[in-house]
């Protein structure tokens, strides 16, 4: 079984999926010939290697490249035009030999500041703005006049310049606490949103546990660990100040002083970050544990966006159910209180993100959400269009090293596919109108190691085919030039001129005012949210918006006016709003309010609700938060229609709000053969979210129905609840004790004499060696040998006996925990092997299919490897398969439980909580009470063995390898 992946800096993973495409021309970039391009494994560099695909209308230029800077994970621009780049030389150093650092490493990494002085397009100079010991592979960087802000975690750092002479006179730690120190999943890049605040994100490596200016303080996990050596502990159901269970990656917001930090997104594998557009609607991009996954979303506020349980304390690999699909069980998607997930890229690696609003390459552009996509060569183009209270994501190409980014590539007989050297780590928009991308060059996109040695990085600048775009003299001394400022497609400057607005206050309403009517609309945007904070007055005309013709200018008012706590007296006004969208954002505004603050506005919300709006449900959703019981009592009397007639949109509230009241009707419903299957397990699946005896006891009663749908759903529900949520709400029974053979007794014998340190070795080995070859005795031996009880001397003597056991689960387990006879397999040896496809894949059916799936075939214990071909290259899969402990899955890394009654569990850990649920290798579950571990150990290696355990020589591997590289 082949268990292993490699990840990225950013985002972890990296395939091929299928793409809708704009037209693309060739774009020739001229390369310095000594330039570290690639790493020297990467040989007879194809021809199309030196190419960028992307609209007939654009161009792009080397704009800088390594040694100028080294791989960068982050930028921004300045006012000036200046790129400012955060260096991860450190990245991952505990995988790097000393002898293969860089000069500088040691002092920590750096912040670069690039400029082209003479205006020819690219960037002569390259200073260093700072250097130091605290930032370790800092993952993001924002620069707002004399601030720039670092994300490292575990701090958000400020530097300040407060001379301009482009070195730092002061260093403050704004917030520290964040986890994920020299980890991808960590703390990412600030933005300034439109309503003058920072916003950022940060991934699953938690715990976080982060005080504000304030002293509010955010607790925030998972069950997730690992990635790095740092990360060791975590959990899951840890509750904030604000009385919420936040988990896994977070968006958050924070007043520039550091106070009030707010969450309002979680739930995220690792969104490298968020952006807004001049709405404030907010858009980000997640990575995923498999290979068809990854997706771009936007994000509704408070949104849970579904990769972990609600609490954090199961993977999505726990709670799938039967019959679902992985895209939809990865995100949650048919759970009540998970936002839609947007867009489904399929596997890659997204990072860096950005909202084009400019006009400068053409007003076919404006309103084009970027999104990187590192593992798939290529950055994703799209203009969302409202749907509803969302939109709908049609994704196209912006620029690619592939003419089409979805092309399925055969297996070149050469190192690497040279296609592969374009690897974007960030998008911003310089305050010319140009877009600036980021590359970070390695040639395998991390492992959790570079692979590249010579950090290598370049910038991209995009313009218009023939035109030439200039930095303009941007003057925030005069209200003419802070207005002209303001209307900056560079996010940053254009939040200098906010700021330099709202400290002119009511002086500058009208001024602000003439922006309503711009052509272009995001600029009128920028203005209402600016006219809520010019003073009482500034506020009042922000209120007449609300009655505007223009949904936009409502909805923007509406936020606006939230942002400074002005809205509530508006709220039921605004919840019969024609808009959806406006609707949507009133029900996010209701979720703190008492019921009887709130209750007017939410019935006017579910009086509209159409009943098919996944935003607007959610939002009625969000807007109910405590306050249940009296929602449910108004939809009982809103649509009084019995169970079995309930209307779609009573179906849909009642399935997202499951209260406790509603238990008897959704048994009733569920229950009834006159309901639709599918709507019956909705029903059943709304009873599986209550947490309740009642709810428990209709399961049950559920699991005997004579309609085959309904008892299989409900069984599943009895057997999957009484691990984590519904344990302590019933006597549920204890599994039935395995039978004692006469052979068990006898292995059991035998074990004792091994055990027995004043028998002869000679006598102990050999009854190692009958247990060795035996069904019960292998197990009893690996067991021995996980508890400590089996020597070394013993262990290796029956080594070669335990890898050919007929027994999978013995072999994998021991894989771990017994010395390998086996000899050294090279890859680049095999890589070289002539291969024969057809004899692959009798190799996969035969030994690698008992833990993964490939096309219709296979178990569904590893990762799902039926996109692999579009995943690695030969070179990486065979290291993947020779080397699997290299870099493992998150998520599929293995651990070793042991009870205080003497039992011991080896698998992947599922679930974490009062209940632990571990996976092993046959894809059996087994839950132990927290209470009842002895001891928990995480493994070093992966749970796929090494091919000399599996009995595959060079030959077995380089066929498989051909037969994944090669299905099609």
């Amino acid at each position: 079984m082949i268990t292993k992946t490699l990840s990225q800096p950013k985002a972890m993973f990296f395939l091929v999926g299928s793409i809708t495409l704009l037209l693309f021309s060739a774009q020739n970039i001229d390369k310095k010939p000594s330039a570290p391009r690639q790493s020297e494994s990467i040989l007879n560099v194809a021809e199309d290697s030196s190419k960028l695909y992307m609209p007939d209308d654009l161009e792009a230029t080397l704009w800088a490249e390594a040694p100028m800077f080294y791989n960068p994970t982050n930028m921004d621009i300045d006012a000036k035009g200046r790129v400012w780049i955060t260096e991860a030389v450190n990245y991952r150093d505990f995988n790097t030999k000393p002898a293969e650092r860089l000069s500088h490493k040691q002092k920590g990494d750096r912040v670069m500041i690039l400029e082209d002085k003479d205006g020819d397009g690219k960037a002569e100079s390259s200073k260093v703005f700072v250097e130091d010991t605290l930032l370790t592979s800092p993952l993001g960087i924002a620069v707002v006049g004399n601030k720039i802000i670092v994300s490292c975690a575990p701090n958000l750092l400020i530097y300040t310049d407060k001379d301009g002479d482009d070195k730092p006179d002061s260093r403050e730690v704004l917030l520290t606490g964040f986890g994920g120190f020299d980890h991808d999943h960590s703390l990412h890049s600030t933005i300034v949103g439109p309503d003058g605040k920072w916003y950022f994100n940060t991934g699953n490596a938690g715990p976080h546990k982060v005080t504000d200016k304030s002293g509010w303080t955010l607790r925030s996990g998972s069950l997730y660990v690992g990635g790095t050596p740092y990360s060791k502990s975590n959990q899951g159901n840890q509750k904030s100040d604000d009385g919420k269970v936040w988990v896994g990656g977070l968006a958050l917001r924070i007043n520039q002083d550091g106070t009030g930090l707010k969450v309002l997104g979680h739930n995220f594998r690792n969104s490298y970050e968020v952006c807004l557009d001049s709405y404030g609607n907010m858009w980000q991009n997640d990575n995923d544990d498999q290979v068809i996954t990854c997706r771009v979303s936007f994000l509704q506020e408070g949104g849970n966006a579904g990769y972990f349980s609600a609490d954090g304390t199961r993977y999505w690999q726990a709670d799938r159910r039967p019959g679902q699909d992985i895209f939809t069980t990865h995100w949650h998607q048919d759970d009540p209180g998970v936002m839609p997930a947007g867009d489904n890229t399929g596997a890659g690696s997204p990072t860096g993100i950005v909202y084009y609003e400019g006009d400068a390459l053409g007003k076919n552009y404006r309103g084009t959400l970027l999104s990187c996509e590192a593992g798939r060569n290529v950055i994703f183009a799209y203009q969302p269009v409202k749907k509803g209270a969302g939109f709908t994501l049609d994704r196209k190409n912006l620029i690619s090293s592939f003419p089409q980014a979805n092309e399925r590539y055969e297996w070149y007989e050469t190192d690497g596919d040279h296609r592969k050297w374009f690897r974007p780590s960030d998008v911003a928009v310089g305050p010319d109108g140009a877009i600036y991308i980021a590359d970070w060059y390695d040639p395998v996109v991390g492992g959790h190691a570079m692979k590249d040695k010579k950090g290598y990085g370049r910038i991209y600048r995009i313009t218009p085919k023939g035109k030439k775009l200039t930095n303009p003299k941007i003057d925030f001394s005069s209200t003419a030039g802070l207005i002209e400022a303001l209307k900056n497609p560079a996010i940053n400057v254009r939040a200098l001129a906010f700021e330099g607005l709202k400290t002119k206050g009511e002086t500058v309403i009208l001024d602000v005012k003439s922006l309503l009517t711009a052509e272009n609309p995001f600029h009128q945007a920028r203005a209402i949210w600016l006219l809520a904070q010019l003073g009482e007055k500034g506020k009042k005309e922000t209120e007449t918006l609300l009655t505007s013709v223009n949904a936009a200018h409502r909805l923007t008012a509406f936020r606006a006016l939230k942002t400074i706590g002005a809205s509530d007296p508006f709220l039921l006004q605004m919840s019969k709003d024609t808009d959806p969208a406006v609707r949507r954002e009133v029900g996010i505004a209701l979720r703190d309010l008492s019921s009887a603050q709130a209750l007017p506005a939410i019935k006017e919300l579910v009086n509209r609700y159409d009943g098919a709006d996944p935003w607007m449900l959610e939002a009625i959703g969000t807007a109910a938060f405590g306050k249940k019981k009296e929602v449910y009592a108004y939809i009982q009397n809103k649509f009084p229609a019995t169970p079995e007639n309930w209307t779609t949109s009573k179906a849909n509230l009642i399935w997202r709000l499951h209260p406790v009241e509603a238990i008897a009707d959704l048994k009733t419903r569920a229950a009834s053969a006159k309901v639709a299957a599918p709507q019956r397990k909705k029903a059943i699946t709304a009873l599986g979210f209550i947490n309740d005896k009642k709810a428990v006891d209709a399961m049950i009663t559920l699991s005997k129905s004579t309609l085959s749908d309904v008892s299989a759903q409900a069984s599943y529900w009895l057997n999957f609840r009484k691990t984590n949520d519904w344990a302590d709400l019933a006597n549920w029974e204890e599994a039935t004790a395995v039978a004692m053979t006469p052979n068990y007794r006898k292995m059991l014998d035998l074990k004792k004499v091994i055990g027995d340190k004043n028998q002869p070795m000679n006598v102990r080995i050999e009854s190692a060696k009958k247990m060795s070859v035996d069904a019960d005795g292998g197990n009893i031996l690996v067991d021995m040998r996980v508890q400590g009880q089996l020597p070394d001397t013993i262990a290796k003597s029956v080594s070669e006996a335990i890898f050919k056991h007929p027994d999978q689960n013995v072999r994998v387990v021991a894989s771990q925990f017994f010395p390998r006879n086996g000899k050294v397999l090279k890859t680049d040896f095999i890589a070289r092997m002539s291969a024969k496809p057809v004899h692959g894949k009798e190799i996969f059916s035969n030994t690698c299919a008992a833990c993964h799936k490939h096309g219709e075939k296979g178990a569904e214990i590893g990762p799902d490897l039926t996109l692999i071909h579009k995943k690695f290259d030969k070179s990486a899969l065979l290291d993947a398969i020779v080397n699997p402990s290299a870099s493992m899955v998150f998520g599929y890394e293995s651990y070793t439980i042991v009870t205080k009654s003497g039992e011991t569990f080896f698998g992947f850990l599922m679930s974490d909580g009062a209940n632990v649920v571990i996976k092993d290798v046959a894809g059996q579950q087994h839950s132990i009470k927290a209470a009842q571990i002895k001891s928990r150990e995480k493994m070093p290696l992966s749970l796929m063995p090494e091919p000399t355990a599996l009995n595959l020589n060079e030959q077995d591997l380089a066929d498989v390898t051909a037969y994944l590289l090669n299905f099609k």
